[in-house]
C-alpha cells in the first residue's frame, strides 16, 4: 500500500478540452432551458398545481442521494479500516461534493424564483424537513472538504479516521433527511412512510457506487492506468449487495402498504394500472435497475466481464432515475383521499382523478445539465489536483485488507 502514489489526470490536452467542451455545451443548453422556463413561467413545463415537483426534482434528488452514497467508498477505507479502499478515498470525496452541487443547482433553478432561496436561508421553520436539509447539505459540503484535507495533507493524516467517522454519521443524517421529505408528507397516499428514510440510505449506496465505478473506470482507461481485477471485483460485488438491499426495501415498502386496506388503491395504481408509472416501476426500477444488474454481477461469466459490469452500473443509474420518477411524480399524480370512503362525482380540478403529467424538454434538459455540471467539476478536479492513484494493480495493492 505504501507504493501507491497519486497524480493529476494526465490525458492529452485535445481529448481533455474536447470532453470539457461537450459537457459545457450540455450545461449551456440547460442554461437556455432555465432561462426559457424562468421567463415564461412554469406553465410551459409539464408541471401544474398537483404535480409541482417534475423531472428537475427527479434528477436533483437522484444526484443528492448519489452524492451521499459516493462518499461510502472513502468511509469503508478510513472508518471501517479496509485498507485496500484507501487509494479510492480522494475521488470518493470529490464525487460526493460535485454530485451534491450538481443536484442543488438543479433544485435551486427549478424553484421558479431562485432569489427566494434567500428567504429559505434566513427564515427557518424547524417543523419543516426542508429547513433541516439546508443545514444538512451545507454541513455535508464543509465536512467533506475537511475530510479531503485530512486525506491529502500528510500533516493532517492523524485526523482522517475521526473526521471520516463524523462525515459518515452526517451523510447518514443527510440521506435520512432527504428520504424523510417524502416520509413526513401525510397529504399524499404514496408518501407518509417511515421506511423511506432507510430505503433512501441503502439506495444511496447503490447509486453512488455505480457512478463512482463508472467514473473511476473511465478515468483510468482514458489515462491508461492499471485497474486490477481484485479491487474491481470487490467494488462489483459490493454494488451487487447494495442493489439487493435496495430491492429488499422496495419489496418491504410495498408489502407493508398492501397490508393496510387504505393503501390498496395506491398500490394498484403503481403495480397494476398506473400506465407510465407501472411501466417505470416494473421495467425501469425492478427489471433494469435491480434484477438485470444482479443477474449480470453474479453470473459466472458475465460477472467477470468489465464491459458487462459497466453496463450493469449504467442500468443501476437508469433504474435509480426510474425509482425517483415513480416515487416523486407517481406519488403526486395519484389523487389525494379528500373524503375517505366517498367517491367524488363532479370536480373541475382533477379531484379524485390521476393528475396528467408529461415531462417537457426544458425540464429534462435542466436535469441533464445538473449531471453534466457534476461531471465537469469532477474532471476539472482530477485534472488539477492529485485525486487519482497512479495504479490500482493487484501487485501494488498487495491484496491488502
Amino acid at each position: 500500500m505504501k507504493n501507491i502514489r497519486f497524480r493529476e489526470w494526465g490525458i492529452e490536452s485535445s481529448r481533455y478540452w474536447g470532453l470539457l467542451a461537450i459537457l459545457a455545451g450540455v450545461i449551456a443548453l440547460a442554461g437556455v432551458a432555465w432561462v426559457y422556463m424562468e421567463h415564461n413561467g412554469h406553465w410551459v413545463t409539464g408541471m401544474d398545481n398537483h404535480v409541482v415537483w417534475g423531472m428537475p426534482h427527479v434528477f436533483a434528488v437522484f444526484l443528492i442521494v448519489a452524492a451521499s452514497g459516493a462518499l461510502n467508498v472513502a468511509s469503508i477505507g478510513s472508518v471501517f479500516g479496509k485498507k485496500v479502499y484507501k487509494p479510492l478515498a480522494p475521488l470518493s470525496g470529490l464525487l460526493a461534493i460535485t454530485l451534491l452541487l450538481g443536484g442543488l443547482m438543479v433544485l435551486v433553478l427549478d424553484l421558479g424564483r431562485p432569489d427566494r432561496l434567500i428567504v429559505a436561508m434566513t427564515n427557518y421553520n424547524f417543523k419543516s424537513i426542508f429547513a433541516w436539509n439546508i443545514y444538512l447539505y451545507n454541513g455535508f459540503l464543509a465536512i467533506v472538504i475537511v475530510y479531503l484535507w485530512t486525506m491529502m495533507d500528510k500533516k493532517m493524516g492523524g485526523y482522517t479516521k475521526a473526521v471520516g467517522t463524523f462525515a459518515f454519521v452526517w451523510r447518514i443524517a443527510l440521506t435520512t433527511g432527504t428520504g424523510s421529505i417524502f416520509g413526513f408528507i401525510v397529504a399524499r397516499q404514496g408518501y407518509d412512510a417511515a421506511v423511506y428514510a432507510p430505503m433512501f440510505i441503502v439506495m444511496s449506496f447503490a447509486f453512488g457506487l455505480a457512478i463512482y465505478l463508472l467514473v473511476l473506470n473511465f478515468a483510468f482507461n482514458w489515462d491508461k492506468r492499471e485497474f486490477g481485477d481484485y479491487l474491481f471485483n470487490r467494488l462489483k460485488n459490493l454494488l451487487g449487495i447494495f442493489v439487493a438491499g435496495s430491492l429488499y426495501f422496495v419489496i418491504a415498502y410495498h408489502l407493508t402498504n398492501l397490508y393496510g386496506t387504505e393503501n390498496h388503491e395506491y398500490e394498484a395504481f403503481i403495480l397494476m394500472n398506473g400506465g407510465i408509472y407501472t411501466a417505470m416501476f416494473w421495467i425501469g426500477q425492478i427489471f433494469i435497475g435491480a434484477l438485470l444488474p444482479l443477474g449480470i454481477i453474479y453470473h459466472p461469466s458475465l460477472g467477470q466481464s468489465r464491459g458487462a459490469v459497466t453496463a450493469a452500473a449504467i442500468m443501476v443509474i437508469l433504474g435509480g432515475l426510474a425509482t425517483m420518477y415513480v416515487v416523486i411524480i407517481g406519488g403526486q399524480a395519484f389523487p389525494m383521499a379528500m373524503f375517505p370512503g366517498k367517491e367524488i362525482i363532479d370536480s373541475t380540478f382533477y379531484d379524485g382523478g390521476v393528475s396528467p403529467y408529461a415531462p417537457s424538454l426544458p425540464e429534462i434538459t435542466l436535469g441533464i445539465g445538473g449531471v453534466a455540471t457534476a461531471l465537469l467539476m469532477t474532471f476539472v478536479g482530477i485534472r488539477v489536483l492529485k485525486f487519482l492513484p497512479t495504479t490500482l494493480s493487484d501487485e501494488a495493492l498487495g491484496k491488502a485488507e
